[in-house]
């Protein structure tokens, strides 16, 4: 009898075809920055030989383009970890603050799915709460896309707003909190075994857009394992059942990560260090009064267009973390 072959496996296959069209976009983007240096230096020959200063503006316009596209390819040669070219599921949580903090939660999620759309990357809600007045107590997404991990493992940790609340009668300024935590998306079956009697499993009424069954059948699951106090909740499937099945992968992945990274330092960078939602351990603050600037206080990367960052502009927090840790790593 015929042994199976890799194709007869269409999870297996499905991968590798995204892999293969990714590794053939690399080599493309590779080829176009060669023939756009070679044209660059046809255009300086030009200008020379034209004695034509107005072909600087020119020059230096095909220049940035350059520059952009050579350093997106240099970034994607520090995304060498294990599960860096997977999905990425996102969890974001409001922290001390109230109302302002829920609102800073949907703030965030507007700023992280703008991102995914720019970069044409899919955005799948998998549970949500809305906040008591405004805003989001919680929301957890997935952003499918190639690399989506890689490029979010920096965003981990505690984001801090400071602004004039819209919320503040007094009109004094606040600082929020939103705690993000980045997971990848672990698609094929982990060796990962799971007692029953170690589960707290938890039925709900769904919240917030989705479709007609929302609100009207409580068919959102949360499962809670007790023996590490990880929960992972599920909202955005029809049933009951394909929530639980989401949710026991999504808790499948967490618990084995955890077993195989034993090393607490190692852990860290795969899942990020969880702590309290308040002062003292953002990872990076965000003020819009009574300055702009935006700064994370890993890296030291910084903007003052606080607003273009919270529009999704957030490839240079992204590409610095990348730098730094890569050479933290070398240190």
């Amino acid at each position: 009898m015929e042994e199976p072959g890799f194709w007869d496996d269409p999870d297996k296959s499905n991968s590798q075809m995204k892999e293969l069209k990714n590794l053939k976009d690399t080599v493309e983007e590779i080829n176009s920055l060669g023939r756009q240096y070679d044209d660059i230096l046809e255009l300086i020959e030009m200008g020379y030989e034209d004695e034509d200063p107005e072909m600087a503006s020119e020059i230096r316009e095909e220049l940035e383009s350059f520059k952009t596209v050579f350093e997106n390819l240099r970034i994607g040669t520090l995304l060498s970890g294990e599960y860096d070219k997977n999905n990425a599921i996102l969890k974001l949580n409001a922290g001390a603050g109230g109302t302002e903090s829920c609102d800073w939660c949907s703030m965030l999620y507007r700023m992280y799915t703008r991102w995914a759309e720019k970069k044409g990357f899919d955005i799948e809600v998998l549970d949500f709460l809305d906040g008591d007045e405004a805003g989001i107590k919680s929301v957890t997404f997935q952003i499918n896309g190639i690399n989506a991990f890689g490029l979010l493992k920096s965003e981990k940790g505690v984001h801090r707003l400071v602004r004039i609340s819209p919320f503040n009668a007094q009109n004094k300024r606040q600082t929020s909190f939103v705690s993000l935590d980045v997971m990848p998306d672990i698609e094929e079956d982990l060796d990962v075994e799971i007692d029953e009697k170690d589960l707290r499993i938890d039925t709900y009424r769904s919240s917030g857009a989705g479709g007609q069954h929302i609100n009207k059948t409580s068919s959102a699951i949360r499962i809670t394992h007790i023996p590490t106090g990880t929960v992972v909740q599920c909202q955005n499937e029809r049933s009951q059942f394909q929530n639980k099945d989401k949710a026991m992968q999504m808790l499948k992945a967490k618990l084995y990560l955890l077993k195989k990274e034993a090393n607490v330092e190692k852990l860290s960078d795969i899942r990020g260090e969880i702590k309290d939602i308040a002062w003292g351990n953002q990872i990076r603050s965000y003020f819009l009064q009574p300055y702009t600037l935006v700064k994370d206080l890993r890296t030291q990367v910084e903007t003052s267009n606080a607003q273009a960052v919270l529009d999704g502009e957030i490839d240079l927090f992204i590409n610095g973390y990348l730098k730094w840790l890569n050479t933290s790593k070398d240190a």
